[in-house]
């Protein structure tokens, strides 16, 4: 009988530690991607910078199509008093370097584009490099991105941990 009674109390204490292995639940937090990345400083200068460049580049295009546009004008005036050969053949050299100078225009738009695209992935990694070091070093198994488009469509804000990281990030970038 005492083996039995061994037994029983072998198989209580087992199944008691199978219900507490069961009860403990992973620690779950999310970020708001949009708030975080809309209120990530860097991102905000990076932005900021790109938009100065961007309008560097519109006043540049503006210039030059005003002066490529008041060069055509006076072409067309002094065409009439040309030879139609002569007039044709400065019309197909102005069609040439408004096509050379509409590529250089689209070649400088991509590259800004390229850069800026650049920037921005980089700070998305940085972002994704953070979220994950903070979810390790504070014993999270899982860290979900919600906001718009994310797969939290609904979080208890005592698992939001997005103003902790965007801190963090905002100090580190600080520096």
């Amino acid at each position: 009988m005492r083996t039995s009674r061994n037994s029983i109390v072998k198989i209580v204490v087992a199944i008691g530690i199978i219900g507490l292995a069961s009860c403990q639940q992973s620690k779950i937090g999310y970020v708001d991607n949009v708030k975080l990345m809309d209120e990530y400083q860097e991102k905000i200068d990076v932005e900021a910078d790109f938009k100065v460049k961007l309008d560097a580049l519109t006043k540049k295009r503006d210039s030059i199509s005003q002066a490529f546009q008041a060069e055509a004008q006076a072409f067309q005036a002094e065409a009439e008093k040309l030879s139609q050969k002569k007039a044709q053949e400065q019309y197909g050299q102005m069609q040439q370097r408004g096509q050379m100078i509409g590529q250089q225009l689209q070649q400088e738009d991509q590259q800004l584009q390229a850069v800026g695209q650049t920037e921005m992935d980089s700070i998305v990694s940085k972002v994704k490099k953070e979220v994950q070091a903070y979810g390790k070093a504070n014993g999270y198994s899982y860290v979900l991105g919600g906001g718009d488009g994310g797969s939290v469509l609904y979080g208890d804000d005592t698992n939001n941990i997005t103003d902790e990281i965007l801190k963090i990030l905002n100090d580190k970038y600080k520096k």
